[in-house]
């Protein structure tokens, strides 16, 4: 099962109006708001240069990438892709991986992990994230203890390269497993400076946990969030400024968190899912972050 499976089983955001308090926040400044690029990952597969122009042409100026294999970005050498990049004005701070346990590919965590982290360094990210664990890898809670024995191995890996590594959730995390719940279990059984987070708002808050209680209650473990909202009616997927999320409280908490980056992804996208990450672009800029 892919992560984009499992992902679009949940349904299409709704299209509905931006809050209207949105409009009453002061401005931030656009280069602030980054942009994950598996939202755009069907318009990637068709052309990928035209698809980083339309993103720089939004107004976007970092990117988090969810397209690296056996030595490659989306197909390109390190350095074939940072010269892309730097054309368009767009940095890299972040990119996502998988374990390798289920999919095998190289370059995630389990397999030709150390050219990945220095494939990385050399395109100039800072963060490396495990971005999803499959199905038939999280049945048990003892699989999250072997993830975490895991991710700290890695994690020691991307230090070596002058990178963080992050884990990234959906909500799955927060169901209890085995009388225990995972995302605690993660929080707990690594080490804090090692192993950091990247908190995705939509899953955590679908989950039915609140973001701003783990900032206190983990200070300084959060540098990384995506940043999407949830439809109202039926909790799917949506712009942001168009849902039901609080982002304004949740940003109001950022140097607890420890907020480094922030980007925008919408899993799936009801409208053209160009159109959908410059409508939230537009929104996010009129919220104080």
């Amino acid at each position: 099962m892919q992560r984009r499976d499992f992902l679009t089983s949940l349904g299409a955001a709704s299209l509905l109006a931006p809050l209207a308090t949105m409009a009453k926040l002061p401005p931030v400044p656009a280069k602030k708001i980054g942009l994950q690029l598996y939202t755009l990952r069907d318009n990637i597969g068709k052309d990928l240069i035209k698809t980083l122009e339309a993103v720089a042409k939004i107004g976007y100026k970092e990117v988090e990438l969810a397209g690296y294999a056996d030595g490659k970005f989306y197909g390109k050498s390190p350095s074939e892709f940072k010269k892309i990049l730097s054309d368009l004005g767009l940095s890299v701070p972040s990119g996502h991986y998988t374990t390798g346990i289920i999919n095998k590919t190289k370059g995630t965590l389990t397999n030709d992990w150390s050219r990945a982290m220095a494939d990385a360094a050399e395109l100039g990210q800072k963060y490396a994230v495990c971005a999803y664990l499959f199905p038939e890898e999280r049945t048990k809670i003892d699989d999250y203890k072997n993830h975490c024995d895991l991710f700290s191995k890695s994690a020691e890996v991307a230090k070596q390269n002058g990178l963080q590594f992050c884990y990234h959730n959906h909500d799955f995390e927060f169901m209890p497993l085995d009388g225990q719940m995972p995302y605690d279990l993660i929080l707990a059984n690594t080490d804090k400076n090692l192993v950091k987070m990247e908190l995705d708002l939509y899953w955590i808050t679908k989950a039915g946990q609140d973001p701003v209680a783990y900032f206190k209650k983990h200070q300084g473990r959060f540098p990384l969030w995506h940043v999407k909202d949830m439809d109202k009616t039926d909790q799917s997927f949506a712009e942001v400024g168009t849902g039901t999320i609080n982002f304004a409280k949740i940003f109001a908490n950022k140097k607890t968190a420890g907020l480094a980056h922030y980007f925008v992804e919408q899993d799936v996208c009801k409208r053209p899912a160009l159109e959908a990450v410059e409508l939230s672009f537009k929104n996010l800029k009129g919220l104080k972050t």
